[in-house]
């Protein structure tokens, strides 16, 4: 990657509003002679969409809501900013694939973020992936895509990173000709890593939100306290470093300083350690393989404390060990995991579903949607769908 101005870097941010996205745009702006904001989405913060746009002057700006799109460009207009801006699921894959785009921030949550984020594998971009959806939901189509595309495939998630860079230099996806015996993925615990089981029942919304070291968005931090968002991550794990179930394990560490962990035969074990800022990823996927300065303060080994490790509870973290279960299986058992988790903890935030029915609702889907082959884009969706029908009816019937 050229420093020199002809080669400044075309940067698309799928998901710009977010904390991911907004963590990207820190990392942008205090390298301008590097990179450039070529479009930006958002999914419903049109007011700060707006200010994004005014502050980088994107090529493009995608709304979904055409009307808004419309307002979005009026106003932006009125205030001399030339970004023109799209409307559409149709304009979010027009802007992960364009031409001029040479690295795409995948950072939409949820099923949405997939269509993008597969085209921009097939497109050959170099994709930033922070969604998880596109290798949960459909980790063998993406991984093809990526190789038939040429992409260049770089994890975000702070865990996957922190493996990434305690991997082995050009590491191709087999672990024992590595010498690797294990991947380890460090775990916080979230809020209620010591709460009394008995008290869950009655965990609402804002403690759940609350998470004790990450600033997330409401959903990623509702799975950080269930463990759901970790057992994605071991599956993520699975498809990113061609990693068997038995080979990944999930270690609780409260301080959140070391990342991840790659242990190997001869008994050294890498580690990544920073302070807890997702900018350190990001920094160092846009770019790989150089490094630069990301804004984030660097750790203090002399005031750090003591760093602690656990082992999960699986009693406390059911959903940990239902996405083990989805792994092994195969098939679409992680695309339903993933549908009937998104909609459980949507009712949870709604206030129509206790926090324990999170699990109860992710379990009983998976039980009852059948597992079949993932062989095309249309199998994943339309799983996606029977799964979000059978978590949604079950959930009604139990607010009614």
């Amino acid at each position: 990657m050229s420093d020199s101005p002809e080669n400044i870097q075309n940067v698309t941010v799928l998901g710009a509003t977010g904390s991911i996205g907004q963590s990207t745009l820190d990392v942008i702006a205090r390298h301008p002679e590097r990179f450039r904001l070529f479009a930006a989405t958002a999914h419903a913060r049109l007011d700060e969409l707006r200010d994004l746009c005014l502050r980088f002057n994107p090529v493009f700006a995608v709304f979904p809501d055409a009307a808004r799109a419309s307002e979005l460009e009026q106003a932006l207009r009125a205030n001399s900013c030339a970004t023109r801006v799209l409307a559409g699921a149709e304009a979010l894959v027009d802007m992960a694939t364009h031409p001029e785009v040479d690295a795409v921030m995948a950072s939409i949550v949820g099923a949405a973020g997939l269509l993008p984020t597969l085209a921009a594998a097939e497109a050959g971009k170099r994709v930033l992936l922070a969604n998880k959806e596109a290798l949960v939901v459909a980790g063998a189509l993406f991984m093809e895509a990526v190789r038939k595309g040429g992409a260049e495939l770089l994890p975000i998630d702070s865990e996957h990173n922190a493996v990434f860079q305690s991997l082995p230099a050009g590491y191709a996806g087999e672990l024992a000709p590595s010498g690797i015996r294990r991947i380890l993925l460090t775990a916080s615990g979230g809020p209620f890593r010591t709460a009394p089981l008995d008290s869950l029942a009655s965990v609402t919304p804002e403690q759940a939100c609350a998470h004790p070291n990450w600033v997330m968005g409401r959903k990623i931090s509702v799975d950080s306290a269930t463990m759901m968002n970790k057992g994605l991550e071991v599956i993520e794990a699975h498809w990113l470093f061609n990693a068997p179930a038995e080979r990944i394990d999930v270690v609780i560490h409260p301080q959140s300083v070391i990342h991840s962990m790659v242990e190997y035969v001869d008994g050294s074990v890498l580690a990544q350690l920073g302070n807890p800022d997702m900018r350190t990823p990001i920094a160092h996927a846009l770019a790989f393989p150089r490094r630069m300065e990301a804004g984030v303060s660097a750790l203090d080994f002399f005031r750090l404390g003591p760093l602690s490790f656990e082992a999960p509870d699986l009693d406390r973290f059911p959903c940990l060990a239902l996405a083990y279960q989805a792994l092994r299986a195969g098939g679409s058992a992680p695309a339903i995991l993933n549908a009937a988790n998104e909609e459980a903890v949507a009712a949870f935030l709604d206030r129509k579903l206790t926090y324990p029915g999170i699990a109860w609702i992710v379990a009983e889907t998976l039980e009852r949607v059948a597992n079949q082959p993932v062989d095309s884009l249309a199998a994943v969706l339309e799983t996606d769908r029977r799964a979000r029908e059978m978590a949604r009816g079950m959930i009604e019937a139990r607010v009614a």
